[in-house]
């Protein structure tokens, strides 16, 4: 079941204005009533204060008839008051005792009354007349029913109940509304949103108007859809990049076999022809591997199998599979710098290969490569630099995308697909580091980074991630 948030927070709304409402009500309800029983309690002091100063002038029994006789008067016909005086002697002794359950005080020397079969409380007070000529000390007791005061708080406290509710009831509609309006922006964004096509990628969320709280998220939400437009025109030029490159090899073995089919050659063609399509199938496989081992680091998968060596170690070896293409290219190799960290060896030499191909498709002869091993805070870079025209900014942003060459490398396609960078990029991310390139004084360095622990990136959801010594399935390195 779908909640409405504007539903929700009428509820809110009505429920603190409830509790709100309640607790006034309650408070409004408690000083009324203090405030009306002070008032009962005056009234109250005042006429026991008068009947006591009346009977303090009756020494004797001749003037007790007249305190009777005002004590009388002071009584209302409705039986409001009540006035009880009570002594050792028979003769000084006026109206009934009240009777009944104390149910509670409200003031010094007050004390609340409930006399059986009644609704109401009577509130007394006492006072201690002293003795004067022939009476003797008495004690006088002044009561005054709170019927009217308890009405009357009874009717408030009605009153109060339904002003709380009917309060709360317009709260809830009011808040209903303004929830409406204030959610207005949302309900704009989210018919907005519903807009969105694919035909249209660079359609974006309006948040110039939105309110803070929305900007942030609209801002948020046009961000991924920029990373997404981005990731897709990539996945587009690697799926055009890739069809180009699997073109002309195909083209070439099918052209090389029609031609073999127009008439009869002999076995020494038909073998020329077996080889020269062997080759393009070997063209073939080196970019369908590539590209499956750029299509598992885009996965996130992480090196295995690491093992601590020397990284001068690895790039010297790496230079003596390479010594046959650097004497043909008239160059000579230079190394420095030492660091250790825990690779993939195979991964590491296959990156190191591919930066010192770079440089000699790009390196006149007789020139000096220079390969360099750098610790880096936590990371080792290793660098290869060779002489060369200075790259612009274009080129240095885009040198490490896939199928990317630059012009000059474009007549030599057929040995260089575009790929080799690439796979520098993703050994370098499969071991927690990163790649780099920087172009001055005449000098081009590409390089990499690795993390001398091997546990510097967050390691993917695969089985087998592991140094040397536990059980680990190293990726697939292709030729």
């Amino acid at each position: 079941m779908k909640r409405s948030i504007s539903l929700r927070l009428s509820a809110m709304f009505a429920a603190v204005s409830l509790i709100v409402f309640t607790l006034t009500g309650a408070g409004l309800f408690f000083l009324m009533q203090r405030q009306l029983f002070n008032e009962l309690r005056e009234t109250l002091d005042t006429r026991a204060r008068i009947a006591s100063l009346i009977i303090s002038h009756a020494p004797d029994v001749q003037k007790w008839a007249f305190v009777q006789e005002k004590l009388r008067d002071l009584s209302p016909a409705d039986s409001r008051m009540h006035y009880y005086v009570e002594g050792p002697d028979p003769r000084f002794r006026f109206g009934t005792p009240i009777v009944g359950k104390i149910t509670g005080d409200v003031g010094p020397n007050h004390v609340l009354v409930r006399p059986p079969g009644c609704s109401y409380d009577i509130i007394t007070t006492t006072f201690i007349v002293p003795a004067s000529g022939d009476r003797p000390q008495v004690k006088l007791v002044v009561g005054s029913d709170c019927v009217r005061t308890e009405g009357m708080l009874r009717r408030f406290g009605i009153a109060l109940g339904v002003l709380i509710a009917l309060s709360t009831i317009a709260v809830a509609l009011l808040s209903r509304a303004v929830t409406r309006f204030g959610l207005a922006p949302l309900t704009r964004l989210s018919r907005e949103a519903s807009q969105l096509s694919p035909l249209n990628r660079r359609q974006r969320l309006h948040a110039d108007e939105l309110p803070e709280e929305l900007h942030e998220l609209t801002t948020s939400f046009n961000g991924a859809l920029e990373r997404l437009d981005k990731a897709y025109e990539r996945l587009e030029s690697f799926n055009a990049d890739v069809a180009h490159e699997l073109r002309t090899p195909v083209s070439i073995l099918i052209g090389q076999t029609q031609v073999a089919l127009t008439r009869d050659r002999s076995v020494e063609q038909l073998q020329q022809t077996l080889q020269s399509n062997l080759e393009e199938f070997e063209r073939l496989r080196v970019i369908v591997n590539d590209m499956l081992f750029l299509s598992r680091s885009d996965r996130g998968e992480r090196a295995t199998d690491l093992t601590e060596v020397s990284l001068r170690s690895e790039i010297e070896r790496m230079l003596d599979f390479l010594e046959m293409p650097l004497e043909e290219a008239q160059l000579r190799v230079e190394v420095q710098g030492e660091a250790r960290a825990w690779v993939n060896t195979s991964l590491i030499g296959r990156a190191v290969s591919n930066l010192f191909v770079n440089a000699i498709q790009h390196s006149q002869p007789g020139t000096t490569l220079r390969a360099t091993v750098a610790p880096q805070n936590g990371h080792v870079e290793i660098a290869v630099s060779n002489p060369g025209e200075p790259l612009d900014p274009v080129t240095r942003e885009h040198i490490f995308d896939r199928f990317y060459r630059i012009q000059e490398a474009r007549s030599n396609s057929h040995e260089n697909h575009g790929l080799g960078l690439s796979i520098v990029k993703a050994v370098a991310e499969m071991h927690g580091g990163t790649v780099f390139v920087r172009s001055a004084d005449g000098v081009n360095t590409f390089g990499f980074s690795v993390a001398v622990d091997g546990v510097d990136a967050p390691e993917a959801p695969v089985a087998g991630i592991s140094r040397q010594g536990r059980a680990g399935l190293p990726l697939h390195v292709s030729p």
